[in-house]
């Protein structure tokens, strides 16, 4: 359970560089996360937790620093192997669930499992069974306009599970939700993560969700603190 998941070294990052626009968004910014633990992290609007959380996830290259998943540095890697690490590694949670209108829930799951190469009935278990766990089940065969806000973000959560990833960064994964439903879609959500003993970053405006957490990371003038 000390296995370290997820590295970040001094990362910076600067928007407009050069430019009489420059932003320095990230300035150093570092921190680990190790196996099976819970991670809040919170920030000023506009603080750049967004794009930490990109590039944590290998959506976005540091201007220097490093970034490291399961030990490994990513810094180096192309497009085609950072697609990989991300397909296998990562899974993202985002504030709004951006699932598939045209597909069910349950095919919403099972379609990244495909892409990573399982076959379809093991696919279509596994996705049942996470759904079990969120409580969305019997929603299984309704496509995403069918769901509740709240059915539709346990549903998203479940995708960003479909392929048991090392790590799972989230942005403000309840906070299109109303405070009841927030409260019972987090406790889904740490149920799936508590049962997968996975690494897990998530970052939030909600103090009292932050509080549920292992630990509590502040990021604030391009740095982290915590």
């Amino acid at each position: 359970m000390n296995e370290v998941v997820l590295e970040l070294d001094a990362i910076e990052k600067t928007y407009n560089k050069g430019t009489p626009g420059e932003v320095a968004v990230l300035r150093g910014a570092s921190l680990r996360l190790r196996r099976g633990e819970v991670v809040a992290m919170v920030a000023p609007s506009g603080a750049g937790k967004s794009t930490l959380l990109h590039i944590a996830g290998l959506l976005d290259t540091p201007d220097a620093g490093a970034v490291r998943i399961g030990g490994r540095d990513m810094t180096s890697l192309g497009d085609r192997g950072r697609t990989e690490v991300r397909r296998a590694e990562v899974g993202f949670i985002y504030q709004f669930h951006h699932l598939l209108p045209e597909f069910s829930a349950l095919e919403n799951i099972v379609l990244p499992q495909l892409a990573n190469g399982a076959g379809r009935a093991a696919a279509e278990t596994r996705a049942r069974e996470l759904l079990d766990t969120v409580g969305v089940l019997p929603r299984a065969d309704h496509r995403p306009a069918a769901l509740s806000g709240g059915e539709q973000q346990r549903v998203a959560f479940c995708r960003a599970l479909a392929n048991a990833p090392a790590l799972l960064l989230a942005d403000e994964p309840t906070g299109n939700l109303d405070p009841d439903t927030s409260d019972q879609v987090f406790g889904a959500l740490m149920a799936l993560v508590r049962g997968t003993g996975l690494a897990a970053l998530i970052a939030t405006h909600n103090m009292e969700l932050a509080a549920r957490m292992d630990r509590v990371l502040r990021l604030d003038t391009g740095r982290i603190e915590g």
